[in-house]
């Protein structure tokens, strides 16, 4: 059952960026996010601070934050906008990466600023970690909140060790054993085309990206291509040492679509013609029962908090995996991977 919480006040903010003259640790409240959550609140005490002169001024306190609590909300501050979302998140991380091997549609806004997953307002995107259906995901996410939706549109997290703690032992221990494949099939007209995903229309580009990371390519004619990548169903979080639960199996499985979606899919394509679908890594289909279990921890585990314009969200994205809700009306929400 996804859990809900209220919302802090945000008042008026001043678009100016402003220099404040004070000691980071003084510049800020927080909080916990939600009850039974590590993620944490954080709101200015200051009207109209803006987020880059806390960073500036705080002496790595944000960073910490993100290390101890996995997901920081920051509320309250001046908007950023996209420039100012990259110019924090650099702040924070040094840099910024393209989204390459990409696997939802995304339209770029400024730089390496993008929009969030462009799925029809009226579906869920489940929960995942960004791009751990690949061996190179981004560190950090930081996701800001130009318009929110007139309902719903949430992005909710979800605690990676807590998932993996739900999950009895026989799951675990099959997807440890064998890993994740993930086969994606190109130039069916469906989904996303190879060109659009590697970024390139050139065939030996293509090639020599999967060769550098481990991906089986295979030209099957005309513009299909096929490709096989086996990685992790778990792994070790850098910040904190814990094991936690990180792929995309429930989420690149054929039986993560509408009923009707999937039934019409299997009509027309066999098994290893699916435009994506995942299996253990030994080529074996994935157990029902195993992908129930996934998604019953996931929303046990779910946090969903309504966005508030000019909010910052920051994930470590090994810690902590994010998802979106259904919503109607306008949804602007921009995403900087670092």
């Amino acid at each position: 059952m996804t859990r809900t919480d209220g919302t802090a006040p945000s008042g008026r903010f001043n678009r100016t960026r402003r220099s404040v003259a004070v000691s980071g640790e003084t510049l800020v409240r927080t909080a916990p996010l939600t009850g039974g959550t590590r993620a944490v609140l954080v709101t200015p005490t200051v009207p109209g601070l803006d987020a880059r002169e806390w960073l500036a001024s705080s002496g790595g306190a944000l960073a910490r934050l993100r290390d101890a609590h996995g997901a920081v909300l920051l509320r309250g501050f001046a908007p950023l906008g996209a420039a100012g979302l990259a110019e924090l998140a650099t702040g924070l991380d040094g840099g910024l990466r393209d989204y390459d091997n990409r696997s939802t549609p995304r339209r770029r806004v400024d730089g390496n600023v993008f929009t969030s997953t462009e799925y029809p307002a009226d579906q869920t995107i489940p929960q995942h970690n960004e791009m751990s259906y690949t061996d190179a995901w981004p560190a950090t996410l930081f996701l800001t909140c130009v318009v929110p939706a007139a309902t719903g549109g949430e992005t909710p997290v979800a605690d990676g060790a807590r998932v993996l703690a739900r999950l009895p032992e026989d799951t675990r221990e099959r997807f440890e054993r064998h890993g994740v494949m993930y086969v994606r099939n190109f130039g069916h007209g469906m989904d996303l085309s190879w060109q659009e995903v590697f970024q390139t229309g050139d065939r030996a580009e293509v090639d020599a990206y999967c060769a550098r990371h481990g991906i089986e390519a295979e030209w099957l004619g005309g513009e299909r291509l096929r490709t096989r990548h086996v990685v992790q169903a778990t792994l070790t979080a850098r910040a904190t040492g814990e094991r936690v639960w990180f792929n995309q199996a429930h989420l690149f499985h054929v039986s993560s679509l509408p009923g009707h979606v999937e039934r019409e899919l299997r009509a027309e394509f066999a098994e290893d013609e699916l435009p994506r679908n995942a299996l253990y890594g030994d080529g074996t289909p994935l157990d029902p029962a195993d992908l129930a279990r996934v998604r019953e921890a996931y929303a046990a585990e779910e946090i969903a908090l309504p966005w508030e314009a000019g909010d910052v969200m920051i994930v470590d994205n090994e810690q902590f995996s994010h998802g979106r809700n259904p919503y109607s009306g306008d949804r602007s929400v921009l995403v900087a991977m670092a």
